[in-house]
């Protein structure tokens, strides 16, 4: 199945708003287990390739633990990525 770039843009906008809204800076972090929850199932694997995606943009990071990675918002983008959530 091929997705468009508008179907990327809509994920990485809804993916940092869940993130936002949850309060994930630092201490407050999602499992990526959980990072795909609420999203249709045949997008589930799409999420992770764009939490990657906003990891090299250096939006998110990645924090690795005993049993999963852990990912969170970076607070020194949180400028622009409150500008992604206002949206």
């Amino acid at each position: 199945m091929k997705l468009g770039e508008k179907t990327v843009s809509e994920i990485r906008k809804v993916l940092l708003k869940k993130l936002f809204h949850l309060g994930c800076w630092g201490k407050g972090h999602v499992s990526e287990s959980n990072l795909s929850k609420g999203f249709p199932p045949h997008l589930r694997g799409l999420v992770i390739e764009v939490a990657y995606e906003l990891r090299k943009q250096e939006l998110l990071v990645m924090r690795p633990s005993g049993h999963d990675r852990q990912w969170y918002l970076n607070f020194t983008k949180r400028i622009e990525i409150e500008g992604f959530v206002k949206d």
